[in-house]
């Protein structure tokens, strides 16, 4: 096995990433057919050789909490598939463009459910305007968290040859309050190997396309090679041409893709260079970083249908030529996976109501920790009406309010809105470092006020620390040009799901058994 070292200036030729993912879950169920039918030590060395891994000194130490596990048993997975645009080591004769460290033009957080029976595939715009935090340099140093940063420019901190694809995780971590458990990466020549290995892929193209080097015809068709290449590539000359509608393309894709793998019945002729494209083309994690470890995680894809697989893209809008992320529907889509729910509020194989349980993993947080309390984890423990009601929370409870929008007076206003509230003990802090979203910490005897304070603040991050007293609140830029915090709802608390899910995530939703050509532009 190939372990790719974390120097910009050498690394091995095999540490490959990749441009487009929807592989993932293909290849390595093809790695899993191959393993299991025994073929011999000969070819598992092959494999095992093919296989690239990144460092694992660059993944956060403070990661969020493992999501809750079901009541059936089992664990949600969350594994982060990442595309790279880089032209290196061949891959500009299928890109075109300069050989250079690429970025992660494609991302999509799959979501398996606790059930290992549904999944949701979330898109993350390349241009999504986030907080990068610290990331690790080659000789060891760590950066400074950058706010304002375009999403894919997290993959190329350090200047690796081969990406950063742990800052790209800790990036998605930090954002999500989800625990990223493994991430996959495969560049444009192993996205072309793949599809040839699989005999091509069927898709639909809007409109004839005759763009940047890119010709496509309009129609149903199958790809394979530079074709399919071109296909998730193109952007010019269909709809707005933007990174929008190219990524319901890619999503497409993706699902026939699934559907090729699942309803093909391979033999060993078609699964043999199926898993040695497979292996050849990722780039891992550690905990992926061996052909039986492949095999086991695509084995326990192996009972997700079709029909039981939705892709949605992260709610957006355009804040000039980049895209800012839509609150508070972006946290109650990252509020709805924490709890292993599907995107309508319900408990996989649940019928009833999304309110049957609204409160569940209220404090599971982005960029969180585990509670030091000891319980399971935050996304798992009680609502806050079993612990007191928003009512009995003392409101002498000590509160630092630190700006870290940038925006002049926004602590100030917030601290005078809160004494409004009743609040007693506030502090203003300075020196704040620039942060995108609101966030609320809080010492582990100090949950339920924290819950009642992120009544008033919706789509807040809750996280709680080890050390401490009281709660601090870190205003985002989410708050920027809001004078006051918003009016508590007796019956809410944070992490709660609407009763209706809001048009951010159910106008953004592509079932994937979807019609192949309907949905696959923008503007």
């Amino acid at each position: 096995m190939t372990d790719a070292t974390q120097s910009p200036a050498a690394a091995p030729p095999r540490r490959r990433r990749g441009r487009r993912i929807a592989q993932g879950l293909g290849a390595t169920a093809a790695v899993m057919v191959v393993v299991a039918a025994g073929l011999g030590a000969w070819y598992y060395q092959r494999l095992d050789h093919n296989i690239t891994t990144f460092a694992p000194e660059g993944i956060a130490s403070t990661r969020p909490p493992a999501g809750p596990p079901a009541p059936t048993g089992g664990h949600p997975v969350n594994v982060l598939l990442l595309g790279s645009d880089t032209r290196s080591d061949g891959n500009g004769d299928l890109g075109g463009g300069d050989v250079g460290v690429g970025h992660s033009d494609t991302a999509i957080l799959l979501h398996v459910y606790a059930d290992h029976k549904h999944a949701v595939g979330v898109s993350i715009p390349r241009d999504t305007l986030v907080t990068i935090p610290p990331c690790r340099l080659a000789d060891g140093r760590w950066t400074t968290a950058r706010a304002n940063q375009m999403f894919n420019s997290a993959f190329t901190i350090g200047e690796f040859k081969n990406g950063n694809p742990a800052c790209t995780q800790n990036t998605v971590e930090e954002l999500t309050g989800l625990r990223v458990d493994h991430t996959l990466v495969v560049d444009f020549k192993g996205f072309a190997s793949i599809t040839e290995a699989v005999g091509g892929v069927d898709v639909c193209v809007p409109n004839d396309v005759n763009s940047y080097g890119i010709q496509l015809t309009k129609g149903r068709q199958t790809v394979t090679g530079q074709q399919a290449v071109d296909y998730v590539r193109a952007r010019h000359g269909l709809g707005d041409s933007s990174d929008i509608g190219r990524m319901r393309r890619q999503q497409a894709f993706m699902s026939s893709l699934i559907k090729k793998v699942q309803g093909e019945g391979f033999d060993l002729t078609t699964l043999l260079p199926l898993a040695d494209a497979a292996t050849k083309s990722l780039t891992v994690d550690p905990g992926l970083g061996s052909p039986y470890k492949l095999a086991e995680f695509a084995q326990s894809l192996q009972n997700i249908k079709l029909p039981d697989i939705q892709f949605v893209t992260l709610p957006w809008r355009f804040q000039g030529a980049r895209v800012a992320i839509v609150q508070p529907d972006a946290n109650i889509l990252w509020n709805l996976l924490r709890q292993d729910r599907t995107l309508d509020g319900h408990l996989t194989g649940d019928t009833a109501s999304p309110s049957a349980d609204p409160s569940a993993g209220a404090s599971a947080s982005p960029s969180g920790s585990a509670d030091p309390s000891g319980s399971a984890s935050p996304s798992g423990s009680a609502s806050p009406s079993a612990t007191s009601s928003p009512d009995s929370v003392s409101l002498d409870v000590p509160i630092v309010v630190h700006n870290a929008a940038k925006s002049p007076g926004l602590a100030g206003r917030a601290a005078t809105a809160l004494r409004g509230s009743g609040y007693r003990n506030i502090t203003i802090a300075e020196n704040t470092p620039a942060r995108a979203t609101t966030l609320i910490e809080y010492a582990s005897d100090q949950r339920p006020a924290a819950e009642r304070l992120a009544q008033l603040y919706p789509g807040a991050e809750l996280r709680a620390t080890s050390g401490g007293e009281g709660i601090t609140l870190t205003l985002g830029q989410d708050r920027a040009g809001t004078d006051t915090p918003g009016t508590p709802d007796p019956g809410a608390s944070a992490g709660t799901i609407p009763s209706a899910i809001p048009n951010g995530i159910t106008d953004n939703t592509r079932p994937a058994d979807s019609d192949l050509c309907a949905d696959l532009s923008f503007g």
